[in-house]
């Protein structure tokens, strides 16, 4: 056939799909682009770590008082913690300590924000070399739809252990429930954050604290990106095959956390994208498939925040696949 004949056509007409990629690919950049350029200008507001609201109710312990270290494989020599009791047989250590008269729950459903609708206290966790301020627009929506008690933790961005940044997460919970007499919190992790959540909730008996865990963009399996970036301990932790990954993986029959984990097909941090999954037969999960949403915008995409204020609210299997596009 002649060359010049107009029946033929390019591989791209020929696969108007794999133009439709190009297309997706080049929004999902610039969105990314225009988030970082957004989260910079947010970024020094959210360095210090922000002063504790003050307490709502007289303090008190309403559960217990401290998290113990993980019994479990060997690793890396950190910061000690603070054992206490026997193992459970899921190879957990639980937290212990004495549970003093409870508060009315009028009282807490009054100045804590826990009421009928099922808001907790919420503790957000940025992800890596990040701050609290990626939660401004998540933080600004939560309280605008009801939720009183929201709160930013900033974990030290020299943090080399995602299983020490968990036992220092779990004192600082420990002071919110104290604070503000709820006995139990919801989580939301980005990234980093969520597997520093997942840790706390699942191998230092943060359970007893935290009812719902929700993570955006989490590696829960791992993730190969970013090859470069491995001479930093954490990275290598967030590695599948690593370690930590070995730990997250053992049985944990008593937890009683609920996860949702919201992973997107855009996200080119996870390689794979469905790392962003959890996989455990022994935990009550739910994983959420979003379209068309980078790394960075997983924090602040409106489909998104909806989500969590649904997942927040404990509206427990009704979640469908965002198409975020």
């Amino acid at each position: 056939m002649d060359s010049s004949d107009p029946s033929k056509t390019t591989d791209e007409t020929r696969n108007p799909y794999g133009l439709w990629r190009m297309a997706a690919a080049a929004r999902v950049t610039m969105m990314e682009m225009a988030v970082l350029a957004g989260h910079l200008l947010l970024y020094p507001t959210g360095v210090l770590q922000e002063p504790p609201p003050p307490a709502l109710v007289p303090r008190q312990r309403t559960a217990p008082p401290a998290v113990a270290q993980p019994s479990g494989p060997p690793h890396a020599p950190h910061a000690p913690y603070a054992p206490s009791g026997p193992p459970r047989p899921s190879g957990r250590t639980p937290v212990a300590g004495p549970v003093p008269a409870p508060v009315p729950v009028a009282d807490i459903e009054a100045r804590t924000g826990s009421g009928a609708d099922g808001q907790l206290p919420v503790l957000l966790l940025h992800g890596f070399v990040d701050n609290r301020s990626v939660f401004t627009p998540l933080r600004r929506n939560l309280r605008r739809h009801g939720w009183r008690q929201v709160s930013a933790l900033n974990y030290s961005p020299l943090t080399s252990d995602v299983r020490h940044a968990a036992a220092l997460l779990g004192r600082h919970v420990e002071e919110l429930c104290e604070r503000t007499g709820s006995p139990r919190i919801d989580l939301v992790g980005h990234s980093l954050g969520g597997l520093i959540g997942r840790y706390y909730a699942q191998r230092l008996g943060g359970d007893v604290r935290v009812r719902t865990l929700v993570t955006l963009a989490t590696p829960h399996a791992g993730t190969r990106a970013v090859p470069f970036a491995d001479p930093h301990p954490v990275v290598r932790q967030m590695r599948p095959h690593s370690a930590l990954m070995a730990e997250l993986a053992l049985p944990a029959p008593d937890c009683r956390t609920r996860f949702i984990a919201f992973w997107s097909d855009a996200d080119h941090i996870m390689a794979p994208t469905e790392s962003a999954r959890i996989d455990h037969p022994d935990l009550i999960i739910e994983n959420i498939g979003v379209h068309g949403v980078g790394h960075l915008a997983m924090a602040v995409n409106a489909q998104v925040v909806a989500g969590v204020r649904q997942a927040l609210r404990g509206d427990s299997g009704s979640f469908e696949a965002v198409d975020a596009a």
